[in-house]
């Protein structure tokens, strides 16, 4: 359980410096003026700002939020009394009961704190902004709780799929386990083990990502003999039956709880800072579009009245990098000579050699050049084919430096959450980090195809 506790540690402290990173260097933006020379960018990215601070003080406070969903009907609230020990959500045989999100302070065990947040059914009747609010709260969410009562419907199926896309941990619920005899209940089990996965290929779930629970026992009618002979019947509730479900989400707490902490911050992290990153290129598109034909010309320019062959190429990598670095110093985003270099390396290796084949047709036009350039003093006909390929050749490297204009845009919106402590980054490295027993491990499997 060590290991657990400190790679959990390791987690958060990762978490932590990331979003800091972040905030310090928005920070920077407004002391340097480029964030306050622009009202409007200011306005917009303001909520993200707000978010970004929000996620690191909820880091700091390590309380986990556990959020429920399901249809109606289904004992969401009652699910939540029975591990509270104490009916405090509103509960009853009319549909809708609960109708609008609340939240409720659990401390299981004496140790962890938890917020367990109860949501409105996602199938209510004229109730489509009750649910949306309720989608919101999977955002805050740490861990999710999905409570069914037997088969899933196409509905439940639907919602489920859903919620995994939120990409955070999930435990199904089966209630009402009293209703059903026990052959039954098996069999439903095994379809919930394999449907709850979300995915006909995926493995079913493990033990720690299905539980089945009795929140709120329907009465039975029992039989009371009396000393003096006489039989009457009375109608008993029996107790709750959550404890299998309760030590599952304690043992979770206990072996990856801050580790769902870290992880849950760090894609709200992720998600703010590519919508702070898209707002601001959606902002400064015409600006982004005026200095991309700029260099177009330029460089362009530069290479056709040029004669030597190989100052064209450096000169065109040269301006290729400084294109990239005033673009993201319009975007607002660190850029070092080193990380343009790494961005050119980048859009060069995923253009599928267009840019490869810029440099060296680049290449053998400038020799060409430079050689007509060279005898153009002996034979005066040298100097149409000097400017032939000093035309062809610009209008090559003007298209490169247009191309690299437009990729390294798509890099720097994209790729705002990788490098060094980026959330992105970190994301990755926490999953590659996780055990197979752990229920982030799934979330791993699930992500796979992104991280």
């Amino acid at each position: 359980m060590s290991v657990y506790r400190n790679l959990q540690e390791t987690h958060l402290n990762r978490a932590r410096a990331s979003l800091r990173q972040a905030l310090s260097w928005y920070g920077y933006l407004r002391k340097s003026g480029q964030l306050s020379s622009n009202p409007e960018l200011v306005g917009l990215v303001k909520p993200e700002l707000e978010a970004l601070n929000a996620t690191l003080n909820k880091l700091d406070s390590n309380v986990i939020r556990i959020a429920v969903f399901g249809l109606v009907s289904r004992g969401k609230s009652a699910v939540l009394n029975a591990l509270l020990g104490d009916k405090i959500l509103q509960t009853g045989p009319l549909n809708g009961v609960t109708q609008w999100p609340r939240s409720v302070r659990w401390q299981p065990g004496g140790k962890v704190l938890v917020e367990l947040i109860d949501t409105p059914g996602l199938d209510e009747i004229a109730g489509e902004s009750r649910a949306d609010m309720a989608r919101e709260v999977v955002h805050q969410a740490d861990l999710i709780l999905f409570v069914v009562s037997g088969d899933i419907t196409r509905t439940e199926y639907q919602a489920l799929l859903e919620l995994r896309q939120s990409q955070k941990p999930l435990i199904l619920v089966f209630n009402k386990i009293d209703l059903y005899p026990d052959t039954d209940r098996g069999v439903i089990y095994q379809n919930l083990q394999q449907l709850g996965a979300g995915n006909p290929q995926a493995k079913p779930l493990l033990p720690d990502e299905i539980v089945m629970v009795a929140a709120e026992p329907a009465a039975m009618e029992v039989r009371v003999e009396w000393p003096d002979g006489r039989v009457s019947y009375e109608w008993e509730t029996p107790p709750p039956q959550v404890d299998e479900l309760k030590e599952t989400i304690l043992n979770i707490l206990n072996r990856e709880g801050r580790s769902l902490l870290a992880l849950n911050a760090l894609i709200q992290a992720r998600d703010a800072e590519a919508a702070i990153a898209q707002k601001t290129i959606d902002l400064r598109e015409k600006e982004a579009e005026e200095i991309i034909w700029q260099f177009t010309k330029y460089k362009a320019l530069a290479v056709m009245l040029n004669p030597i062959a190989f100052l064209d190429i450096l000169g065109g990598t040269v301006a290729d990098l400084a294109l990239i670095r005033a673009l993201a110093r319009l975007y607002g985003l660190p850029m070092t000579s080193y990380e343009a270099g790494k961005i050119l390396k980048t859009i060069l290796f995923s253009s599928g050699g267009l840019l490869l084949g810029e440099l060296g047709s680049s290449f053998i036009l400038g020799l060409s050049k430079s050689t007509a350039a060279i005898t153009s003093g002996d034979n005066p006909s040298n100097i149409t084919a000097f400017a032939g390929s000093a035309i062809a050749q610009a209008g090559i490297a003007g298209y490169g430096a247009y191309s690299v204009g437009k990729a390294a845009q798509v890099y720097l919106e994209k790729g705002c959450t990788w490098g060094q402590l980026g959330a992105s980054s970190v994301i990755q490295e926490i999953l590659s980090q996780v055990d197979q027993n752990t229920i982030l491990y799934r979330l791993r499997q699930e992500l796979g195809i992104k991280y």
